[in-house]
């Protein structure tokens, strides 16, 4: 396959991890300037960390000869919940992911068997399906004009109602439900089944169909609210119905802000926007095609130029192979050492301090099994069957 075949997965998927850290800890994101960077993360960087993930299981799927055990399946899906769970109640002040992680993996499951275009059918189906569903079940729920956007925590776990709340915020409502985050996974299975690492036409084309969707997503929203006009109804329903918001410089804007993982059941133009986490079809549909052309823009890098072009990459695919261990190192950080601290100097310290150390993690303990990472090798290790090798 070649040694540079998987650093541009990773140092997409450790660009990913970077973009987190610049919406967690950045300063807030305006179209000026270096704020372009803080722009661009927003609202893309998670969605780009989910496709990348569905991307990596079906390589890794493709490298064995069946589907894991369940037993592996299920007790990885239960460190990385009960990781979620732990550093949520830390309250980090960040929306914590990770049990909404251990969902999507679960139900990966089924979807790992079908046929690729069958899968690539069913992903594309999501895209819209998922959204609309969330906006027709929204009043069901009680959560016709607000309240989602919730991540579990362990104190849930103490009653009955607690439980089915967190059972329906990790499905429904919650910041990242599945209902419409798992698209992403579900496109970037298909994506890993598309296209080959090995070919530089195959990432072209990659790179080029991830720029067009994510023009088409970006810009069918735009001509809808712009020239096609549906703005001013959607200023009406926002006055009618979230009036808090009238007053804001961005009464749009300041309703989604609220309402991460879905757009509120109150209006059909809801739909046609495609601001951050506002988990529209076009924002879907936007976002997937961010994430596929910047797996294909690094892993032609990693291609096109080999070795000097791997060095380059090397402290950000060192980033994104560990990244469930920066994941929870950064959420760590900002509950218990830096809870509230923002601006460009966290950010660049956060980057810098990941970069610098995962490089060094992975030089000096290469040739042993904890190379991947402490939390990605307890990970593997838990998950593996004793007597199995696990290197």
């Amino acid at each position: 396959m070649g040694p540079n075949r998987l650093t541009g997965l990773d140092a997409a998927r450790g660009t990913a991890v970077l973009g987190m850290f610049a919406v967690h800890v950045g300063p807030p994101p305006t179209p000026e300037g270096p704020g372009w960077l803080l722009v661009a993360a927003d609202g893309r960087a998670p969605a780009a960390f989910t496709l990348i993930a569905g991307f990596s299981l079906a390589l890794a799927r493709s490298r064995t000869a069946g589907p894991p055990p369940l037993r592996a399946t299920l007790i990885r899906c239960a460190v990385l919940a009960a990781l979620g769970l732990f550093l949520a109640a830390l309250s980090p002040g960040i929306l914590v992911i990770l049990a909404f992680y251990a969902v999507y993996f679960l139900a990966a499951e089924p979807f790992t068997r079908l046929r690729t275009r069958t899968l690539a059918a069913v992903a594309a189906a999501s895209m819209v399906l998922g959204p609309v569903l969330s906006y027709l079940l929204g009043p069901a729920l009680g959560l016709r004009a607000g309240g989602r956007g919730a991540t579990p925590v362990p104190a849930d776990l103490a009653s009955w109602t607690g439980a089915g709340g967190m059972l329906r915020d990790l499905l429904l409502s919650g910041a990242y439900p599945l209902l419409t985050y798992f698209p992403y996974v579900l496109a970037g299975m298909a994506l890993g089944r598309l296209a080959d690492l090995r070919g530089k036409r195959s990432l072209r084309r990659l790179t080029g169909y991830g720029a067009a969707l994510a023009i088409a997503g970006y810009g069918a929203s735009w001509l809808a609210l712009g020239p096609g006009g549906r703005r001013a109804p959607l200023l009406q329903a926002v006055v009618r119905e979230h009036p808090w918001a009238a007053a804001e410089p961005d009464p749009v804007a300041a309703v989604l802000r609220q309402q991460f993982g879905a757009v509120p059941s109150t209006s059909w133009d809801w739909m046609l926007t495609a601001g951050p986490y506002s988990q529209t079809p076009l924002e879907t549909i936007g976002n997937c095609g961010v994430g596929a052309a910047l797996i294909g823009l690094l892993a032609l890098a990693a291609h096109g130029a080999g070795r000097a072009a791997a060095r380059l990459l090397r402290p950000l695919a060192a980033v994104g192979a560990m990244a469930l261990t920066v994941y929870v190192v950064h959420a760590l950080a900002l509950a218990v050492f830096m809870p509230g601290w923002s601006g460009w100097e966290v950010l660049a310290g956060f980057s810098a301090s990941a970069l610098i150390g995962c490089v060094l993690w992975r030089r000096l303990l290469r040739g042993t099994e904890l190379y991947r990472g402490p939390l990605e090798w307890a990970l593997r290790a838990a998950a593996t069957p004793a007597g199995r090798a696990t290197g």
